[in-house]
């Protein structure tokens, strides 16, 4: 999210046409990327399962694997982004401005291998319960961006100024940096020589490498999912006019940054579900699920109530238009249903991870945030076939309705989840304890 805001106040900084650039460059990347991402995310609960079971080894041997997969998918995602054609196309977007995104993709594509294989070094130092590492290189990552941004958006030290494709490039050598010094420092440290990451070569094996895909493929298409739903919601609120689109660019950024704190303590919780699996503990691991979820909703409705009860001035925040900020305003009262359905499908979204069930949440997603939000959204609020059209207002109702039904769904998926486990795992548990 920073990284992005960065790449935005600076390109604007340029001119109108690089903010656009990096604007639907990053969105074309996200896209892509969040896919590939997505797959990668079957590595924490694996991991937490081997942990939680004592199985060390095998910890070693499917990270290596999972090195594997981030290489293939990283053939595929640089090739989509260096020749993204296809998606351009959808675009329609102005020769010029074409040139300016294809110049930021080409550089951000280079990102790719350096962000996957990065995500592999935060799966398995998740997994294991050692995330200040992946804390502490993202505040450095933070650092590194704005030089490297600044140097080859504005052309210092010699540089040419590239402008927005300089954000890309900049990208490049960030994440490149971060994910060498990671591995670097996991092969330094004496604490991870027990799970054997670095003890031998490998080469791909089907077998494990289908294992995360069996898991990851769904978590990658609940991302794409998440992600698109967003993305055409912007594609049809901009007919409604730019200060209609500003004002859902505003409550945008808002739920997004409100989400991060469901999504992180989801990813918490999935951990700690998943290690209390692999240690035979089902009664442990529902519990550590509930109590993850109450946490989060806890804190996502004192949140909502926050914003809600201070629309106008958070509005203000963002612009000096009145219009603008008085329809933002408007819309942050959504927000109060908003944001806790859309905490409650995250958080168990990840808890369910840690079971390794993935694709019930993946359906589940696309029906509701594709059929109830995004389908629902154009009906409401460009259509008359339910009354008037209720413009933005409408698209956002769809989209809380659309999240209302995927909170709902997937909690009672997990409760089904957890009590099969239950009444299953103690009896394996049970049976070699007698042994």
């Amino acid at each position: 999210m920073a990284y992005t805001l960065i790449d935005t106040l600076m390109a604007g900084q340029i001119s109108p046409t690089d903010l656009a650039a990096v604007g639907v460059g990053a969105s074309i990347y996200a896209s892509i990327f969040v896919t590939a991402m997505g797959v990668l995310l079957a590595l924490p609960p694996i991991v937490a399962h081997h942990y939680g079971a004592g199985r060390f080894a095998e910890i070693g041997s499917d990270v290596r694997q999972s090195m594997w997969l981030a290489f293939f998918l990283s053939i595929i995602a640089v090739t989509a982004l260096r020749f993204p054609e296809p998606l351009l196309a959808l675009s329609q977007i102005e020769p010029a401005l074409e040139i300016k995104v294809r110049a930021y993709l080409s550089g951000v594509a280079w990102s790719i291998p350096a962000v996957l294989f990065f995500r592999v070094f935060y799966g398995f130092t998740i997994g294991i319960s050692r995330p200040r590492a992946v804390m502490a290189l993202n505040v450095l990552g933070l650092l590194l961006k704005l030089a490297f941004n600044t140097v080859l958006m504005f052309g210092y030290l010699g540089f040419p100024a590239l402008g927005g494709a300089g954000a890309g490039w900049s990208s490049a050598l960030t994440m490149t940096t971060l994910a060498g010094i990671a591995w670097v420092w996991c092969y330094r440290q004496r604490e991870f020589s027990a799970y054997g990451v670095f003890s031998r070569f490998d080469w791909p094996q089907w077998q494990p490498i289908k294992e995360f895909l069996r898991l990851g493929l769904p978590t990658g298409a609940m991302f794409l999912v998440d992600v698109t739903a967003f993305t055409f919601m912007a594609l049809f609120v901009a007919r409604l006019g730019s200060a209609t689109s500003a004002a859902h660019q505003i409550i945008s950024s808002v739920v997004i940054f409100l989400y991060t704190f469901p999504l992180a303590l989801g990813n918490a919780t999935g951990v700690l579900v998943g290690q209390s699996l692999g240690a035979g503990d089902p009664v442990k691991a529902r519990q550590a699920g509930w109590l993850g979820v109450k946490i989060g909703m806890s804190i996502s409705f004192a949140l909502s109530l926050l914003v809600a009860f201070n629309a106008q001035s958070l509005a203000a925040i963002y612009t000096n238009d009145e219009t603008v900020r008085q329809l933002a305003a408007s819309l942050f009262l959504l927000v109060l249903v908003f944001h806790p359905f859309d905490a409650l499908q995250g958080m168990f979204a990840q808890i369910l991870r840690g079971y390794k069930r993935a694709t019930v949440p993946m359906i589940i997603y696309a029906v509701a945030l594709w059929g109830v939000g995004l389908a629902g959204g154009y009906v409401l609020g460009l259509t008359d076939l339910l009354g008037a059209a209720r413009g933005i207002s409408g698209f956002w109702m769809a989209a809380s309705a659309g999240l209302f039904v995927a909170g709902i769904s997937v909690t009672l998926y997990f409760r089904h989840v957890a009590a099969h486990a239950v009444s299953v795992l103690p009896m394996v548990v049970g049976a070699g304890v007698k042994k």
